[in-house]
């Protein structure tokens, strides 16, 4: 529970407990020894009761008119005094409590926080023998208790201004402390993102500022990492290129010309021999093979090369795509959105978004199992959005790219892209990125 606090809360909270407990600490020590000390302040007026209640004692025994003596010194007493009179018929004496008069202010919580001791002090008043009252001691602590209530409202406002200047310095501290962290944690979420462009700001204690330098060279060394990965990608996708476009050729040049001699053999052979008996059956089956061998041989060419890009424009190449996949299944529904720009990429660039949407395009026909299918291309900016989505099944939790997929990542990556595969709202999605600045010419030899 306490490591999920913030580091304000770990911090903060210690802190007004300690000066709680501090308050209260205060509260408990005065309740303690207030009570003793208001004791100890009025001990001499008891002790002054007894000695008064002794002098007149012995003035009334010694006078003639005893009651006479007495009136005279109550009424000397007068109200305010401590030390007052009381007649047996008045009761016994009031507590200290009862005798408070002018509290200056002080709340009664706060009196009665304070144990207050019963300081009263009686000395019977004798007159022939018989107790007609007692002089008694009921001092008024008002002014003591204004004292101690001054005093805790200075503890008080004392633990309240530290709190708050010790809060303000933790406060300040800790946002000292914690945006260098802060920092650190957010350049460290963007090197883990792949953005290695931006440094994290070098600040705060020696120890996080040390943390710090060594986060920013490691994300040069990343940065100079990704770079060579890609540079390495990009070759090894340009000398893949070149391995194709040969093989294209090879295909091209010297199967082409062979299936076409084997045909026109064909044709030039059943056009002199008659068209009976097993030798016409044997010539149709010969014609027919020599057309699938062509056909498949152009599959392979346009598969290995699809070397119309560069004669059509790449807009028209992925429409005449598209067209070839409609004829190969008609049973999926195909609907696009080609951006007539593409035909301003050529190149890498080119190849690489003609090679995502037929790889994407051969997934859909032979794993989804879809109905429908969508394609769209467009341009926004510097970026070449390509989105191939179905309604087919999707694909297994565990399954990223299969291999077809995997070899466009690392086209795209060597483009500086990116390419996702998710599912949402029962349909897949194939979404690639590209950025058109970094269109690099293919390597040779």
């Amino acid at each position: 529970m306490w490591h999920r606090l913030s580091f304000r809360t770990q911090l903060f909270l210690p802190l007004g407990v300690s000066f709680i407990a501090a308050l209260a600490m205060g509260g408990v020590l005065l309740q303690t020894f207030a009570g003793g000390q208001l004791a100890d302040e009025n001990e001499p007026g008891r002790r002054s009761t007894q000695t008064v209640a002794v002098a007149l004692n012995s003035a009334l025994s010694a006078s003639d008119n005893p009651r006479k003596v007495l009136d005279a010194f109550v009424n000397s007493l007068g109200t305010a005094s401590d030390i007052q009179f009381r007649p047996v018929e008045a009761g016994p004496s009031p507590l200290v409590r009862e005798g408070l008069r002018d509290m200056h202010g002080v709340p009664q919580w706060f009196v009665d926080l304070i144990a207050i001791p019963d300081m009263n002090a009686a000395s019977p008043v004798v007159i022939d023998g018989r107790h007609i009252g007692d002089i008694v001691f009921v001092p008024d602590m008002s002014a003591d208790l204004f004292e101690k209530w001054i005093g805790f409202l200075a503890l008080t406002s004392l633990i309240a201004v530290l709190m708050v200047l010790t809060g303000t310095i933790a406060y300040l501290f800790a946002g000292s402390a914690l945006r260098p962290l802060q920092n650190l944690g957010a350049g460290l979420t963007r090197i883990r993102q792949g953005d290695y462009a931006m440094p994290i700001p070098v600040a705060g204690p020696p120890e996080i500022r040390q943390s710090c330098e060594e986060a920013n060279a490691l994300a040069a060394t990343l940065a100079q990492l990704s770079q060579d990965n890609r540079d390495l990608l990009h070759r090894l996708v340009s000398l893949q290129d070149n391995e194709r476009r040969d093989l294209a050729r090879e295909l091209h040049d010297e199967l082409g010309p062979l299936l076409f001699s084997i045909r026109a053999g064909t044709i030039a052979l059943s056009e002199a021999a008659p068209q009976t008996g097993n030798l016409g059956k044997s010539v149709q089956e010969v014609m027919r093979s020599v057309e699938a061998l062509q056909q498949t041989n152009r599959r392979i060419l346009d598969r290995l090369r699809p070397l119309y890009i560069e004669e059509l424009g790449l807009e028209a190449s992925v429409q005449t795509l598209l067209r070839n996949f409609r004829r190969q299944a008609p049973h999926i529904g195909l609907t696009a959105a080609i951006d007539p720009g593409l035909n301003e990429i050529d190149g890498p660039l080119a190849q690489t978004v003609y090679r995502v949407i037929q790889e994407t395009l051969t997934n859909v026909l032979r794993h989804a199992g879809a109905r429908n299918a969508h394609v769209e291309t467009a341009i926004a900016g510097d970026v070449l959005a390509i989105d191939v989505s179905d309604d087919g099944s999707g694909f297994p939790a565990d399954n990223v790219f299969g291999r077809g997929l995997t070899g466009m990542h690392e086209r795209v990556r060597a483009l500086s892209g990116s390419l996702s595969l998710l599912r949402a709202d029962e349909r897949t999605y194939v979404r690639c990125r590209l950025p058109l600045g970094e269109v690099h010419a293919p390597i040779t030899g």
